[in-house]
């Protein structure tokens, strides 16, 4: 198993590099090997082509690859930690929480550099998360699927209505917010992502490392405690790790829904409920992805740009509603 799943992230990550070879080359003007390699060995800023490549398209494309690999953590990770199949960060009214922040933030001050907005987004995320929590464990049954994803619909409701109410009473900041609200890796440098990079490597970083310990976790409470878990450490820690990732996330992109909920699925079909396996597989195909969903954005409707999260959009409602019928299970 440990060999055939060795072999199969190798396959993902081989594609996921191809997907943003394919990301540098594609666009409204299609480039050559030729023009990419000469981009990145013999740069000339004088020259169009390599500016493009080396500013808009080389950051789009880190950031598509990050972004897809973050979310897709945090969904595994939540799937697990609530052993709910629905769960993801925008599902259970994280994203709509650290978006609201994220708005208020950018209307109080257009000016505010990301490390400031990542913040605001990782402290809306954070409220989300407790207060979706705590309604879902009200009443006698305690904590319940299905008591996590309507109250997870109730705090998106409501943030989303907060956000819409910011924006009514400031009409003349809504350009400054549309894309949060629509969610896109374009307008974004990586000289811009840059002091958010650390904080979301190290928690995707530390992320990859919990999959023995989500494990255990996933076989039960009580028998989790009894092989020498502390298990309320780490639900702390994998909370944390959720938070950071899909605040930082909301904070670089803006709203990129769905892709938190499919990819560990499938994942999981590939590697089974062995979490050593599905988070790295969550993350590479995240990246893979969020990257071929911005080259389908791009080439469309041509010369214009369908926003991204329109298309992780269009790729996770169906496939929510097919969980959701199914029960819970994909197959």
């Amino acid at each position: 198993m440990n060999k055939r799943n060795a072999l199969l992230l190798l396959s993902a990550f081989i594609l996921m590099a191809g997907a943003f070879i394919a990301s540098l080359l594609l666009g409204r003007t299609n480039y050559s090997w030729v023009t990419l390699v000469s981009s990145f060995t013999h740069y000339n800023p004088e020259q169009v082509d390599h500016l493009i490549i080396r500013t808009e398209r080389l950051s789009r494309s880190v950031i598509a690859l990050s972004v897809g690999a973050a979310v897709s953590l945090a969904g595994a990770m939540m799937q697990a930690l609530t052993r709910n199949p629905l769960a993801s960060p925008d599902v259970f009214g994280i994203n709509s929480g650290a978006i609201l922040l994220v708005v208020l933030a950018t209307l109080l001050n257009p000016s505010s550099p990301m490390l400031h907005l990542a913040f605001y987004a990782v402290g809306g995320a954070t409220v989300s998360a407790f207060i979706v929590y705590g309604l879902g464990s009200l009443g006698r049954d305690g904590l319940t699927p299905i008591k996590l994803v309507l109250a997870g619909s109730a705090i998106t409701a409501l943030f989303s209505s907060g956000t819409q109410a910011l924006l009514v009473m400031n009409e003349n900041g809504l350009q400054d917010v549309l894309f949060w609200l629509a969610g896109s890796v374009s307008g974004r440098s990586i000289d811009q992502v840059l002091p958010l990079f650390p904080f979301m490597a190290a928690a995707g970083v530390a992320a990859l490392f919990m999959g023995r310990a989500v494990n255990l976790l996933t076989t039960g409470e009580d028998v989790a405690r009894g092989l020498g878990q502390n298990t309320v450490q780490v639900k702390l820690i994998l909370g944390v790790l959720i938070v950071v990732l899909a605040g930082g996330s909301v904070a670089i992109v803006g709203a990129v829904g769905f892709i938190g909920l499919f990819v560990p699925h499938l994942a999981r079909s590939l590697t089974g409920r062995d979490y050593r396996w599905a988070l790295p597989f969550s993350a590479v195909l995240g990246g893979l992805l969020l990257i071929i969903a911005d080259i389908a954005a791009r080439l469309l409707i041509m010369p214009n740009e369908i926003p991204i999260g329109v298309m992780t959009a269009a790729i996770g409602i169906p496939f929510f509603i097919h969980v959701a019928r199914k029960g819970g299970a994909w197959k």
